[in-house]
């Protein structure tokens, strides 16, 4: 018979069908409050514990200069566990109850400019071969679908369709859903197909995005990707697959886009994961106001 702890893990994999990373990191982060309670109050079981054990192992964790995201986060695989322990009728009420998340200071994603995009676009415009094809196809898809970095690996060949120009994409918790692609992304698609196909080795073929090998492209080379061709014409300090994903929320917001199509473009589940892509649009609004009212020019 499968203990508490056991049964959480399946309920996650099975019902809430959170990736393998995310359900072995409630894992470990619960398996280290179980290590911290067996020494510190020589109970193993912590099922039924008090907010103190738990605030002690805060303490803890703060003493060793973790992050205050990171112990956040850490509370957050307790939380849902008990919240589980709650559901199946196992606790009467959790110890996390009455808890208050540390404060973490916000971190303001600053996006690429249009100018930066293009200059990478235009770069690699009349390149040619499979890995320049490829790599502006990747870079491309990013800033007009605004997709995951996730979601660009796994994508897959029979997830293109050509006739509606759409790709569909699994998302976080296995939601599908169909993003539609401009013709210019459209043709791109063509030409990266017909490099891909002169590869020697095509290994992971379901796939769409190949390594010269005809490996499935992984997260580590996607990131060394985006970090390498932006470094060529941004100083920013963070370049990465989800900046570019940042950049292409905030570029439609710029342009009229409403937040309700782009939650949807997204995949955002809740309209307040989409609402910090909006401080950008905001300030640009703020300079259109300036630029344009009667009373500033005087």
């Amino acid at each position: 018979m499968k203990n508490n702890k056991e049964a959480f893990r399946d309920y996650l994999q099975l019902e809430k069908k959170y990736s393998p990373h995310t359900v072995l990191a409630y894992w470990n982060d619960i398996a280290s409050f179980e290590s911290f309670n067996a020494i510190h109050f020589e109970q193993e079981n912590i099922d039924q514990v008090n907010y103190s054990q738990i605030r002690s192992w805060i303490v803890s964790l703060v003493d060793a200069n973790v992050s205050n995201v990171s112990v956040n986060r850490k509370i957050a695989s307790l939380k849902a566990y008990y919240k589980f322990l709650l559901k199946t009728k196992q606790i009467d009420s959790s110890p996390l109850l009455k808890h208050k998340a540390l404060k973490t200071p916000k971190k303001i994603q600053i996006p690429f400019s249009e100018k930066e995009v293009d200059a990478v676009l235009v770069h690699l415009q009349n390149s040619t071969g499979f890995e320049a094809v490829r790599d502006k196809l990747i870079i491309d898809l990013f800033y007009t679908t605004g997709m995951r970095r996730t979601e660009l690996i796994h994508l897959k060949v029979s997830n293109v369709n050509f006739a509606s120009r759409t790709i569909k994409v699994l998302g976080k918790r296995n939601k599908e859903r169909i993003i539609p692609i401009l013709p210019v992304i459209s043709s791109q698609f063509e030409s990266y197909l017909l490099e891909r196909s002169k590869l020697e080795n095509q290994i992971d073929v379901d796939y769409f995005f190949l390594t010269t090998k005809g490996l499935k492209i992984n997260e580590s080379f996607v990131y060394r990707l985006i970090n390498s061709y932006f470094s060529t014409v941004s100083e920013k300090v963070k370049k990465s697959p989800h900046i570019l994903r940042h950049t292409f929320a905030t570029h439609l917001l710029n342009n009229g886009a409403d937040l309700n199509s782009v939650k949807e473009l997204l995949g955002h589940s809740s309209l307040a994961s989409t609402q910090v892509y909006t401080h950008n649009s905001l300030s640009e609004l703020k300079k259109v106001y300036k630029d344009a009212h009667p009373r500033n020019q005087k």
